[in-house]
């Protein structure tokens, strides 16, 4: 994929910053601090809202939360411009989603992608491009991050989540990239932690027979310049795996062979057929019976790959689409390894599975105060018979502004000012918390929810200060009092 050259960016960059800035300050956007401030019961000062998580979902909820005067801190483990998947475990030529998608924008025309776009490269690239170069989105949510002003922590790893035992907030152990420690205090928690948000790869057993230099998971951050003159085997065939079996052609391998459970690839993405505003606005809504038809239906028809990447693959005479062949057992050959298939024996120097991810708590350690007590969809509901769904009765039961709810009531203070603003909340909120189809929707839900929570918090304090405010609209020398009538010349 060629990115254009853009024509004189500083000028039309700063053009556009300047419009930007100016709908901005229309908008009143960000609005006036209305918090109260916050300490701890032993006087530690509180930020309003932490984040977890520097990605496109993590910088929409911030600018979210800063239109309605609420202050939030991101952190992330990244380096700056690393946050996310996209400059490094990604390796998609192109994003999936179609251009005209507006992303985190927030209903501002100014912060699209298209604007940032065309304000550099100009109308006739746009009409050229036919999807988004991979890299270029993250150029764009890093110019995102700098002209919304993101307060965001990079470096920062937080290694645990302690809801206060008084339940008024929640603390956040944190690592630096240099090693050292330390802690804050927030009112509320906002985890947008992306696809594997509550756990990881979904890592099959068979690998367990081999050596962990012999695979690698497809999320894996990895030198695929490795493969070269390899035979490599790619277990899947979403997206992840066929971008996956690319870069392995295209880095050298001696040959791939994907590895395919179905008879058939799927021809048709169901979600994208979801995708109306009218699901986006009412899925929360829907009973549970219905957000679990259409949630099932979804999973079990499987979203095809991309056309594109598709066939980036397909255009090396060295890449095999194996149809029904179900990985039956794995062996290691020496330096080599042979996987076992309904359709016969291959024999790879390296595999690859893409899998996909899982809710997993045990592989995430930062979670381990909260994790027993999170209440899932299967501590409350039960598909029809041939329904079952794992990832769907791992998902997490969250209430209406992403909060997380206790399995048992009571016994986990403070759990529900955490709220899952990433990929497992799909089953409760539908996506709306990670894809950019509809992130801006779920970013304004979740900051209004966590407006609403937080007044009704400080009610008191409102309420005082509502009858202390005292800022006259009326000075008396507006009018002059009339006589009565009768003494009217």
């Amino acid at each position: 994929m060629t990115i254009p050259d853009p024509a004189s960016p500083s000028s039309s960059l700063a053009a556009l910053e300047a419009r930007l800035a100016q709908d901005l300050s229309y908008l009143g956007w960000p609005a006036r601090n209305w918090m109260p401030p916050r300490q701890a019961a032993n006087g530690e000062a509180m930020i309003d809202v932490a984040i977890i998580g520097g990605g496109q979902a993590g910088l929409a909820a911030s600018v979210a939360l800063a239109q309605l005067g609420i202050r939030a801190v991101v952190f992330d483990r990244s380096p700056a411009g690393s946050e996310g998947p996209w400059a490094t475990t990604a390796r998609m030529e192109t994003l999936r989603s179609p251009k005209e998608l507006t992303g985190p924008a927030l209903g501002l025309p100014a912060l699209t992608f298209r604007a940032w776009f065309e304000a550099q490269f100009g109308l006739e690239a746009w009409a050229a491009m036919d999807k988004i170069p991979r890299l270029q989105w993250m150029d764009y949510l890093v110019w995102y991050r700098r002209v919304m002003n993101v307060d965001v922590r990079n470096g920062m790893t937080v290694t645990a989540i302690h809801p206060l035992p008084d339940a008024t907030g929640v603390r956040l152990d944190l690592r630096s990239s240099e090693g050292e420690v330390s802690s804050v205090l927030a009112r509320r928690l906002v985890l947008a932690t992306g696809r594997d948000g509550l756990g990881g790869p979904a890592v099959p057993a068979f690998v367990d027979a081999l050596p962990r230099s012999k695979w690698a998971h497809s999320s894996d951050e990895m030198d695929y310049g490795k493969l070269k003159g390899l035979r490599v085997g790619v277990i899947g065939a979403g997206s992840s795996a066929m971008d996956s079996a690319a870069t392995a052609l295209e880095a050298g391998a001696h040959s791939v062979e994907l590895l395919i459970r179905r008879p058939d690839l799927p021809r048709v993405n169901k979600g994208k057929g979801a995708g109306v505003p009218g699901l986006t606005q009412g899925h929360y809504d829907l009973p549970d019976e219905l957000k679990w038809r259409i949630r099932h239906y979804i999973n079990v028809l499987n979203v095809p790959p991309p056309h594109g990447s598709t066939l980036r693959v397909s255009r090396h005479s060295n890449a095999f689409f194996n149809f029904g062949c179900p990985v039956l057992s794995v062996e290691s050959k020496g330096d080599a390894m042979v996987v076992s298939t309904p359709k016969g024996d291959f024999e790879f120097d390296f595999l690859i599975v893409s899998t996909g991810f899982k809710v997993d708590w045990p592989n995430r350690p930062e979670f381990a105060a909260i994790a027993p007590h999170v209440r899932t969809w299967k501590d409350r509901f039960t598909p029809a018979p041939g329904d079952e769904d794992q990832e769907l009765s791992d998902s997490p039961d969250l209430g209406p502004s992403f909060e997380f709810k206790a399995r048992t009531p009571g016994e986990c203070p403070g759990l529900g000012r955490i709220h899952c603003f990433c990929y497992p909340a799909a089953l409760s909120h539908g996506t709306v918390s990670g894809d950019i189809p509809a992130i801006s929707d779920g970013a304004k839900r979740l900051a209004s929810g966590i407006a609403s929570l937080f007044y009704r918090e400080d009610f008191d304090q409102h309420w005082a200060y509502l009858q202390e405010f005292a800022e006259p609209e009326l000075f008396g020398d507006e009018w002059t009092p009339a006589l009565p009538p009768k003494e009217r010349n």
